[in-house]
C-alpha cells in the first residue's frame, strides 16, 4: 500500500494541514472543515480493524476512506449514521515532461510555495478558467482540485492545468504521480496515461 500511503501524505500537503499520524488501522489527518473534521485512512485493515474504528466514532463529519469496492465496504458501515461519498479511484503515472498547447485566448500561470504548486488559467479579460494544485512531497505529485469553469469546459483546459503540474513537478525532481480521481475525473487522467490501481472508497459520519 506504499502508493496508497503517498496519496494521503500528499493530499495533507496539497490541503496544507499537518502531516497524516500513523494508527492501526491505516492513517489519520485532522482536516478541522465543518464538512470533514478527521479523514481515516484505511490501509490493509482487516474488517473487525475497520468495524471497531467505524464503531467509534460518534460525531459528525468524520471521513473514512479505504482501498476497497464499495460492495465490500458497505456491510460495515451502518446506513443510519454513515453515508457514502461518491465512488472514486487511485491512479498513478510516471511523469513525463508535456507537451501540450495552451488554447488560443488563454494564459497560464504556475507557482510553487510550501511544498504545493498552483496553476491558474486565465482567459483574455483575466477571468478564472480552470485551475488545480499539486501537494509535492520527496516521493510523488498529488494533483488536487482540478477544476474548469463551465463557460470554459470542453476546450482541453483539464489537460492544460495537468500538464502545468506536471511540467513543475519535474522541475522539482518529482518523477512519479499519484490522485484520487473521480468517475468523470478518471476518464480525463486515463487519457494522459494514468492507470486505475484500486477503487477509493469513502464515508462520512451522520452523528448520533
Amino acid at each position: 500500500m506504499e502508493t496508497a500511503r503517498w496519496w494521503v501524505e500528499g493530499w495533507a500537503v496539497s490541503r496544507r494541514l499537518a502531516a497524516p499520524v500513523d494508527v492501526p488501522w491505516g492513517m489519520r489527518i485532522d482536516v478541522g472543515g465543518p464538512r470533514e473534521t478527521v479523514r481515516h485512512v484505511l490501509l490493509g485493515a482487516d474488517a473487525t480493524t475497520a468495524r471497531t474504528l467505524i464503531a467509534s466514532v460518534a460525531q459528525p463529519a468524520v471521513c473514512i476512506k479505504g482501498f476497497l469496492p464499495a460492495e465490500v465496504m458497505d456491510p460495515w458501515f451502518p446506513a443510519a449514521d454513515w453515508q457514502p461519498v461518491d465512488p472514486c479511484f487511485l491512479m498513478a503515472v510516471d511523469l513525463r515532461p508535456s507537451r501540450t498547447r495552451v488554447p488560443d485566448g488563454y494564459t497560464v500561470t504556475t507557482a510553487t510555495t510550501g511544498g504545493v504548486t498552483t496553476v491558474r488559467v486565465l482567459a483574455d479579460d483575466g477571468s478564472p478558467a480552470a485551475s488545480g494544485q499539486a501537494g509535492l512531497t520527496t516521493a510523488v505529485c498529488v494533483p488536487d482540485r482540478i477544476s474548469t469553469e463551465p463557460a470554459h469546459q470542453r476546450r482541453g483546459l483539464g489537460t492544460v492545468v495537468m500538464a502545468a503540474l506536471t511540467d513543475a513537478a519535474l522541475a522539482h525532481g518529482v518523477s512519479s504521480g499519484v490522485l484520487g480521481a473521480t468517475v468523470q475525473g478518471r476518464a480525463l487522467y486515463e487519457t494522459l496515461g494514468w492507470r486505475a490501481l484500486a477503487p477509493l472508497t469513502g464515508y462520512v459520519s451522520r452523528g448520533r
